[in-house]
């Protein structure tokens, strides 16, 4: 029996580096309820105040863009300890900011850390994780990052003082709490066995696989590793690397699944919840966050459903379950939109109940699935790069979504549904969701053909299903046996 073996480890291990998802969706979510005092404070409008929400967005592009090849040279571990760095650093300068100006490159900054723990952390805990827990794992990132998102509505509505606008400094403060957590917590877990083993580095990577693998497990790992290792040794980690044909295939499914996660429109909810909720006919900034609160919690119990049932239903189930609910509910959305001045009191109900739909179909599916595939997809030798590629994809469209959210509701304005909040006219959302429900749909036909169902299918075969030529639809049916026969 293999003595050092603790079958709980790897869970305490992936929760510790899931703490990097919690500061993600902190930062992503403290700004929601900043906005309407912040945009007092400093004398704002609308327009800037995309440019403030999207500032922190261009920063997560640049650290995801520049900490792939980083991460493949240094280690996962060194690169989610400098995140926290960074955060920690950028939470106190964002509270701090005198004007607009300091508070945009503040966001900036700590957008770098976003940009950075978003794939470093999934791509850690995939490496870390048995195969048939990996998807339960990784998942755990996205839990995590909704756990970040109400603990940032919770952080606002505490701060929150309509006598008081300058309240949201405190709101920024409270991040440098969980940046603190993460520091001290990876400072003492373990690097990942495959990058160990990609160093060459053979008997602590077989050290670290003893203790989070069963024993008899632990020698086909390293054998799995070592064929791996052993067809990558004449590759490159290069980005030029990721454009052979038989990596193509992960590079679609890498970029493809994150467009559809974003541009189904979730982050218009997380980031400016208060205004829709305040479009719907909530009064008053603390009441809009209340009902943002109930967003967050919502959030994070639909992941942890998520979190059960993805190793149990599998990636493509829960896609394609969750994409249609996604699109029905966002269709169902804007039609309340539509009608809200004529519903009145139900119909400000209505919405948040849909929203919450809307919110519950996206956190089973799409919203944890898009980090957990991209973290599997790519071999050994440019998993860095290519789950960089993939974070980097995210927030450039997440940039996208952010930035014209208030311009879609202007360009897909339905004459006589124009709606008002404090005496001012502030368009319809109705039809910017109606334009994220397309999206939905086009989604799904896409996710048919290019979703793969790798539920207990090691990193390894994965690969060797590419070089195969094999179909992304086609992986469900890829098991042991048809791997060994292939052999």
């Amino acid at each position: 029996m293999n003595k050092t073996y603790n079958k709980n480890l790897v869970y305490v291990i992936a929760v510790i580096a899931a703490t990097g998802g919690l500061l993600f969706g902190f930062d992503t979510g403290v700004i929601s309820g900043a906005i309407p005092f912040l945009q007092q404070d400093f004398g704002i409008d609308n327009s800037m105040v995309e440019v403030v929400t999207s500032s922190g967005l261009i920063g997560a592009i640049l650290g995801a863009l520049f900490s792939g090849k980083v991460t493949d040279r240094l280690g996962r571990k060194p690169v989610i300890l400098a995140s926290a760095v960074i955060f920690a650093i950028g939470a106190l300068w964002s509270g701090f900011a005198p004007d607009i100006y300091h508070l945009i490159l503040s966001r900036l900054f700590l957008g770098v850390a976003i940009g950075v723990s978003s794939f470093a952390v999934p791509l850690y805990i995939a490496e870390i994780s048995p195969a048939r827990l990996r998807g339960r794992l990784v998942s755990m990132f996205q839990l995590m990052i909704t756990i970040g998102v109400l603990t940032s509505y919770l952080s606002d509505l505490f701060f929150a003082d309509e006598q008081d606008i300058s309240c949201w400094r405190p709101m920024f403060y409270v991040g440098v709490i969980p940046a603190m957590i993460l520091l001290v917590g990876v400072y003492f877990v373990p690097e990942t066995p495959r990058w160990l083993m990609s160093k060459g580095r053979i008997d602590e990577s077989r050290k670290i696989l003893s203790r989070i693998e069963p024993e008899e497990s632990v020698e086909i790992v390293i054998g799995q590793m070592e064929v791996e290792l052993k067809e990558n040794e004449k590759n490159i980690s290069s980005w030029k690397e990721l454009l052979k044909p038989w990596l193509r295939t992960p590079l679609i499914i890498a970029i493809g699944i994150m467009f559809f996660q974003q541009f189904v429109g979730i982050n218009t909810v997380i980031y400016y919840s208060p205004k829709i909720f305040l479009m719907a006919g909530f009064d008053g900034a603390v009441s809009a966050i209340w009902a943002s609160v109930g967003v967050g919690v919502v959030n994070v119990l639909a992941t942890i459903v998520s979190v059960y049932f993805v190793d149990r239903l599998g990636r493509r189930k829960l896609y394609l379950i969750g994409l249609s609910g996604v699109a029905l509910s966002l269709m169902a959305l804007s039609t309340s939109f539509i009608f809200v001045n004529q519903l009145g009191e139900m119909g400000k109900w209505l919405t948040i109940g849909l929203v919450f739909l809307y919110v519950t179909f996206y956190a089973i599916s799409i919203g944890p699935l898009g980090w957990l595939i991209i973290s599997e997809v790519f071999p050994q030798h440019v998993r860095g790069l290519g789950s960089s590629l993939g974070s980097l994809s995210v927030w450039f469209f997440n940039t996208i979504v952010s930035f014209t959210f208030f311009k879609l509701i202007r360009v897909f304005a339905i004459p006589g549904t124009e709606l008002m909040v404090a005496g001012e006219k502030t368009g319809n959302p109705a039809g910017a969701f109606f334009f994220y429900s397309v999206i939905a749909i086009v989604g799904l036909v896409w996710g048919y053909f290019y979703v793969p169902e790798t539920k207990g299918i090691s990193l390894e075969k994965i690969e060797k299903h590419w070089r195969n030529g094999g179909k992304p639809k086609d992986l469900n049916d890829y098991n042991n046996e048809t791997y060994e026969k292939s052999n």
